[in-house]
């Protein structure tokens, strides 16, 4: 793997103009629009984007861009509003897109307000899955898109998750090397002895492409207790973790009751530099078996004991527990070796990386963009 892919700032331009500029987006999940009046704003990939919910139900994107002097309309990140103000010169909308007031419009002079509402994006609401596409004259063609994963996830009851709250984390690594740390389980029992080794069982993966994506899932400790019970009693729930990775940016994680979906932007100019915004999401189950934890003094997944073999996706899974994963392992373990990496690749003393046969998932992601832009494969080592 070469890796002037983490370090040419020809190739992280390509990347910015064809993958974030030209492909549709995943923003969240349908339940970071909770009710009619939600909204939430959107700045990670080059186009400023409003997210909002109208009286109506209905998801629909923007520019968050006022069309009188291209001022930013909404500057709060989230929230309920039945309409925008522009701070600038208080020209108002609706939050379905509709321009509804201009001050002192005698003296402006006359506004066709139909013809002057909020630019629209194109914008999809699917299987509990919020896309916008960053072109307001792109096409948003999610069976292409997405291909096989479409109707693999059509029934894993994303528009039913509860939005809980998000974890930002700013590193000086590519935005590629971020998402590479979650190509696969050969360093849990490592890097991560101390930490993420106690709940999840490395090297040991089930692997599948599917087309520009692909998914795999890895197995909790706690997998081990389904030995002694017979076939008929094994399941999914409780004993592994699922992981989409949905191209060009996106892994989408989900465990016993909660799930994360994991986005991955490069900085524009700067290929040694990425933004990595993680939203994390609950069933309405866990949050309530959390609230009555809270109210009982029993026991919960917290901060605290977010490493607990005998805890993890055995007792609800509180917020606390999901961002100190992140922040613990994720920030402080794999970016701080991404970083290493991308320090020492800029150096130039490093031409090249390599990936095992048990680092599938890495394969096929950096061949994917590679084939995207008009790469080369990898070269396979014989």
């Amino acid at each position: 793997m070469p890796v002037d892919a983490y370090t040419c700032p020809e190739i992280a331009e390509r990347e910015w103009n064809e993958f974030f500029g030209k492909m549709p987006q995943l923003i969240g999940l349908s339940g970071r629009l909770p009710e009619n009046g939600s909204f939430f704003a959107v700045d990670d990939f080059g186009v400023p984007v409003l997210a909002t919910r109208g009286k109506d139900g209905v998801f629909r994107a923007f520019l968050n861009i006022c069309r009188h002097r291209a001022v930013r309309l909404v500057s709060e990140e989230a929230g309920r509003a039945s309409k925008f103000t522009c701070p600038f010169h208080a020209w108002t909308y609706s939050n379905e897109g509709d321009l509804i007031a201009v001050p002192q419009e005698k003296d402006f002079g006359a506004v066709d307000k139909p013809c002057m509402g909020l630019t629209p994006l194109p914008a999809e609401e699917r299987h509990g899955m919020l896309w916008v596409h960053p072109q307001p004259d792109g096409v948003l063609d999610l069976e292409s898109h997405l291909g096989p994963v479409l109707d693999e996830v059509s029934d894993h009851g994303y528009q039913d998750l509860v939005y809980i709250g998000q974890s930002v984390i700013e590193k000086n690594l590519n935005w590629k090397l971020a998402n590479d740390t979650f190509g696969e389980t050969y360093h849990f029992s490592r890097l991560h002895k101390d930490t993420l080794a106690n709940i999840f069982v490395g090297d040991h993966l089930a692997y599948e492409e599917l087309g520009l994506h692909h998914r795999f899932v890895f197995a909790v400790s706690a997998i081990n207790a389904l030995r002694d019970k017979p076939e008929s009693e094994w399941g999914l729930a409780g004993y592994t973790n699922l992981l989409y990775y949905i191209f060009p940016n996106v892994q989408f994680a989900h465990g016993a009751g909660f799930s994360s979906l994991v986005k991955m932007y490069p900085i524009p100019g700067n290929p040694g530099r990425s933004l990595t915004r993680i939203d994390h999401y609950s069933s309405a189950e866990n949050i309530a078996a959390v609230r009555a934890a809270e109210a009982q003094g029993s026991e919960l997944l917290s901060s605290e004991n977010a490493y607990s073999t005998e805890q993890f996706q055995k007792v609800p899974t509180g917020l606390s527990a999901l961002t100190e994963i992140f922040e613990s392992t994720v920030a402080q373990e794999d970016y701080l070796m991404g970083e290493q990496q991308q320090k020492n690749a800029e150096s130039g003393a490093v031409k090249e990386l390599l990936f095992g046969h048990n680092e599938a998932p890495l394969h096929h992601y950096h061949n994917t963009f590679r084939k995207v832009l008009g790469m080369p494969p990898l070269e396979r080592v014989r």
